[in-house]
Formats: C-alpha cells, sequence, structure tokens
C-alpha cells in the first residue's frame, strides 16, 4: 500500500477573473455539468466554491501524478467533486479507470480570499 497527498490553494479572485473573462468556455474546460450547478446555486459566494473544486482538482493531480504520469490521458472534467448527502465534499474519477487506487479523501475550505484542498490517496503497489 501507498498513501500520497496532494494539496493546492488558489486566489478566489485569478477563479473568478477567468470565468468572467473566458465564460463558459472556462467553465466547461475546466468543470462538470454538476459541478457548474452547485456552484451557481451558492449565488454571492459561486467563486469561492468555483475556487475550492478548481483547488481540489489541482490537489488531486498531485497526489495521483506518479500514477498517472504517462498512462492516463486525464482532463480537468475527469476528476469531478461532488457533495455527499452530509456536504461532504468527494472525488469521482469520470471516464477513468484507475484499478490500483483504493480509496481518495478530500478536504476542502475557503475564505473571502482563498480556497484551498487537501487529497490524500491510498493505492495498491
Amino acid at each position: 500500500m501507498q498513501i500520497t497527498c496532494g494539496t493546492d490553494i488558489i486566489e478566489i479572485d485569478r477563479i473568478q477573473k477567468s470565468i468572467e473573462e473566458m465564460g463558459e468556455r472556462f467553465l466547461e474546460r475546466v468543470y462538470t455539468p454538476q459541478e457548474i450547478a452547485y456552484c451557481e446555486s451558492k449565488k454571492m459566494q459561486k467563486y469561492q466554491h468555483y475556487a475550492a473544486r478548481f483547488a481540489a482538482k489541482e490537489a488531486v493531480f498531485k497526489a495521483l501524478s506518479g500514477e498517472l504520469k504517462d498512462k492516463y490521458a486525464i482532463e480537468w472534467r475527469n476528476i469531478e467533486v461532488i457533495n455527499n448527502e452530509q456536504g461532504r465534499p468527494k472525488v469521482h474519477l469520470q471516464g477513468l479507470h484507475i484499478p490500483n487506487i483504493q480509496n481518495i479523501d478530500i478536504s476542502i475550505s475557503h475564505c473571502k480570499s482563498y480556497a484551498v484542498a487537501n487529497v490524500v490517496a491510498v493505492m495498491d503497489l
């Protein structure tokens, strides 16, 4: 068994600027329809949630980079961050079957200026 981790922090203003400048093109390249619907439902705080999901995807890339390197073509939308019934975020790898990943755990947080995500992955060797 191998345990890997990934962490990312991003300025919310940076994501807001990308969304405002590139609009749907940016959203559809990075986020799944379910992620977009969730973030848009947050109204005034939607950019915090978009940034948190962006940081989460980056953290997943970092945690799995050794496993993904040269083996899988992975795009932003292959990593989906959704909430369970209790509101806790979870990672869903869409369109990817990576057999040696046992579990991915994620924690996300954000404030007015920053969003951060931490991912821990458990893999078979």
